[in-house]
């Protein structure tokens, strides 16, 4: 017997009477769209066929499951009727718009998709499914597809401007739902700024949403105004990713934003005036001073990034400074940028002493080399005494004697001081400019400066280094006397790539001082004019006071649970982030718009690659 058979015969068996619950038990269309239940047919059939004009939208609102706002997030219900054209082009994260009578409209965001069964006799599925089997498509009308919608903001004209304000209103039901397919209203919902730090484009599901203008792409900028808040470079900044997943690209792509010719922000120190920012980059893979050079893209790509504002080509005032260490080279043939070695003095050391105590120092023995051993060298030899004087010193059995005679340190606690400063002989006075001779040049207005430590094979020598570089930094910006104005004068954006090998939570004395010393930092950013950008695929290891001081976070693809976890961006798109694909990110940015998905460039701006 064939399908139409067994529909018809079991509409035979059906109740024809007026009766809508009796006669919609028994039959299979069930009143849905396109259906015919007896008595109805005529008059659906009249209004298809009377109702004049072209769709608009995607659908209505639908108040058959309730139409409701709520303060309580997890009372909202909102849904939408899509219609069975439309029904392919709706995706989860879409973001739609729903008009109120007076003009106002509501702007949302799909988190949800439901197919629901239309006819009501559940023993039709059987004829339905067998129907559907022997058929050469889907009859979509069968079915309802609901989308649940997220209430984002509602938009609305004041003076001649587009704004937005806290959904307080609820739209009526069977109100038309259209795509947001216009930047103003997409950018204004969701409160992207309009000017800023370029990161990439909005985009839904890994594609990216565009729009009937020139250029079709929506760009996502951060805040970068006083006028609007805080620069957001000075609320600090987190890229993390895997390895594979373009966090070298994007941050390369990020900082070139930066160090645009017309990037300036206003100083205190030194009188009101306007200052390119410098930038201090530290680079455990030695990828960075490739942005010196062009990044490697056709005419037609350097005029599309022209047109959206994008900063691009390789930076000129790039200059890679190269730690002297002794038994490592540095030979570089993938960049052009200038090279200058520098060496760290001993002499750090007396503002920084955790610098010495890379194997970890309990209180005790900390507060015998800060308040006794340090001091009495410092009166032996002047500030300016090697690091091999400092060791001779403490090879000295007259002078642990006396100090454990007079009960200032017990001889046990020397001998394990004596033992946790030795190892550094590599890093401290090697035959170069020290680096405290060279902050002029180190930090340039406008400059890029790139420390690399490829070359460094002990993970505890290029820790030294990079702390007591970056310690430099961050104590000449918060000294109120210090002793290079222009690090207080310029504005500063401190990177570190692999972050979570420097900044990392541990119980010691010197993990304390170097978290706390990055914690204040971080805290004096805005009025400082202090940056930091962490580049890492662990975001886990970061201590959390450091953590918490971030303001915009930006994640690529993560596969570990507890990395994915650590970063702290919403649900929603917390799940999404295991399966991004190159270059794919996300950015939770509280104080600049809405949780938000990107795609980067495609393109590098500058050199990115050792072929």
């Amino acid at each position: 017997m064939s399908d139409l058979g067994d529909f018809t015969g079991f509409d035979d068996e059906s109740d024809t009477g007026t009766d809508d619950t009796s006669t919609g038990a028994d039959r299979t269309d069930g009143g849905g769209p396109g259906s015919t239940t007896g008595n109805e047919s005529t008059e659906f059939d009249t209004l298809a066929t009377t109702t004049a004009g072209t769709d608009r939208g995607i659908g209505v609102l639908s108040a058959s499951a309730g139409l409701q706002l709520n303060e309580d997030e997890r009372e909202t219900s909102l849904c939408a009727y899509v219609t069975a054209g439309n029904r392919s082009s709706v995706r989860l994260g879409s973001y739609l718009l729903a008009p109120y009578p007076d003009g106002e409209r509501l702007f949302c965001r799909v988190t949800g998709l439901e197919y629901t069964q239309e006819y009501r006799a559940d023993d039709a599925t059987e004829i339905h499914a067998r129907r559907a089997m022997r058929s050469a498509g889907i009859d979509e009308e069968d079915f309802k597809l609901l989308a649940t919608l997220d209430p984002v903001a509602v938009l609305y004209e004041e003076g001649g401007r587009l704004k937005r304000r806290m959904t307080d209103r609820v739209p009526k039901p069977e109100t038309i739902v259209q795509e947001a397919a216009d930047a103003e209203d997409i950018k204004t919902g969701l409160k992207i700024p309009t000017d800023g730090v370029f990161l990439g484009h909005l985009s839904v599901g890994g594609q990216t949403v565009r729009t009937a203008a020139s250029p079709p792409t929506i760009d996502y900028r951060l805040n970068d105004d006083y006028t609007d808040g805080d620069p957001l470079v000075f609320r600090h900044t987190l890229v993390a990713g895997g390895t594979g997943s373009g966090k070298t690209h994007a941050a390369k792509n990020i900082l070139r934003q930066y160090l645009d010719g017309g990037r300036k922000y206003p100083v205190e120190t030194g009188g009101d005036r306007e200052v390119r920012p410098a930038v201090v980059q530290f680079d455990p893979q030695d990828e960075y001073a490739q942005m010196h050079d062009d990044g490697e893209y056709n005419a037609d790509v350097a005029r599309r990034l022209d047109s959206e504002g994008v900063t691009h080509g390789g930076h000129e005032d790039t200059i890679a400074f190269i730690p002297k260490i002794a038994g490592a080279s540095y030979a570089a043939s993938h960049h052009r940028a200038e090279q200058v070695r520098f060496t760290i003095p001993f002499s750090m050391v007396h503002d920084n002493p955790w610098l010495v105590a890379g194997s970890g120092f309990n209180d005790n023995q900390y507060g015998a080399l800060v308040n006794v051993l340090l001091p009495r060298f410092r009166d032996q030899y002047g500030r300016e005494g090697s690091y091999r004087q400092f060791t001779s010193m403490m090879d000295d059995p007259a002078l642990r004697e006396e100090l454990d005679e007079t009960g200032r340190v017990h001889e046990a606690t020397f001998d394990a001081i004596g033992r946790r400063v030795r190892g550094f002989g590599a890093v401290f006075d090697q035959d170069a400019r020290p680096i405290t001779d060279l902050v002029h040049e180190f930090v340039r207005p406008g400059g890029l400066t790139v420390v690399p430590t490829y070359h460094i094979t002990k993970s505890r020598t290029a820790e030294t280094v990079v702390l007591a570089l970056a310690s430099l930094l961050v104590d000449e910006k918060l000294s109120n006397d210090p002793d290079h104005e222009r690090v207080k004068r310029t504005p500063l954006v401190v990177g570190m790539d692999e972050a979570h090998n420097f900044l990392t939570d541990a119980d010691t004395v010197q993990a304390r001082k170097v978290i706390g010393k990055f914690t204040e930092a971080a805290k004096q950013g805005r009025k400082e004019r202090l940056g930091l950008f962490l580049v890492t695929q662990d975001p886990q290891d970061i201590a959390d006071p450091v953590f918490k001081q971030i303001n915009t976070t930006i994640v690529l693809n993560l596969g570990d649970e507890d990395a994915i976890s650590a970063v702290n961006i919403p649900s929603n798109l917390e799940s999404r982030v295991p399966y991004m694909e190159k270059g794919q990110m996300v950015v939770y940015s509280p104080d600049n718009s809405e949780p938000v998905e990107l795609v980067g460039l495609p393109n590098c701006v500058t050199r990115h690659g050792r072929s």
